[in-house]
């Protein structure tokens, strides 16, 4: 079955352009011009992604608006403006983004990293991961910690869910950008030790037991080994 694409863009041609690629390459694909648009038709269809080219629509998505019903954790790629620069790239992932693409753009590099968003999304096989007092349910995204509920951003709960593949392994800086936020290049970025110490204090006010712990130099582990 294939996936199914809203590509919200204001642009006429650019709009058509994407639609076209997209559908000759397999997915289904719907159009809007609008962040609202966009909004009414990831409520009706309940895409597998989300092309936005505005950060105000990734948030509205994420944060959810009193009587709509869309799923808040859709997959979103943002499609960011020929004037971006990288704050507007951080600040796109640290309001809820997946993955971030440049204009202009090459349509292979896109297509790409739809599929290795989709594959991300879609990775695992079994329906539950944890370690310690944390179990997550990964098809409803739920998060408790020694039975209470954590409310998490989407790459907050990536993050945590990466982690808590592997629970007291140390993953690198470099690969959980990589594999959470999609960077290609680590550059000169606190995106993930900003994540990170969000996460862990929220899972602080909730159990005494330390969680999300930093290996200096290194990158991040989950727990200790027992």
């Amino acid at each position: 079955m294939s996936a199914a694409l809203i590509v919200a863009e204001p642009e006429t041609s650019s709009r058509g352009y994407l639609e076209r690629q997209l559908a000759g390459d397999g997915f289904e694909v719907i159009g809007a011009s609008a962040p609202s648009e966009a909004l009414a038709l990831a409520e009706r269809v309940r895409p597998d992604l989300v092309l936005a080219s505005e950060l105000d629509l990734c948030c509205r998505l994420r944060e959810g608006e009193p009587g709509r019903s869309w799923d808040r954790n859709v997959p979103v790629i943002l499609l960011g403006s020929v004037e971006a620069d990288v704050v507007d790239r951080v600040r796109a992932f640290e309001r809820g983004a997946d993955d971030y693409v440049g204009r202009p753009f090459s349509y292979e590099e896109l297509r790409a990293r739809i599929h290795a968003v989709l594959r991300r999304s879609t990775r695992h096989t079994e329906d539950a991961v944890g370690a310690g007092e944390i179990s997550i349910d990964l098809p409803t995204r739920c998060v408790r910690v020694g039975g209470s509920r954590l409310q998490l951003p989407a790459k907050e709960y990536e993050l945590l869910v990466k982690l808590a593949e592997q629970p007291t392994r140390v993953f690198r800086k470099e690969e959980l950008l990589r594999e959470v936020w999609g960077f290609r290049a680590m550059g000169r970025t606190r995106t993930l030790d900003s994540h990170a110490s969000r996460l862990r204090r929220k899972i602080a006010a909730v159990t005494d037991t330390p969680y999300v712990l930093n290996e200096w130099g290194v990158g991040y582990r989950l727990m200790l080994p027992a």
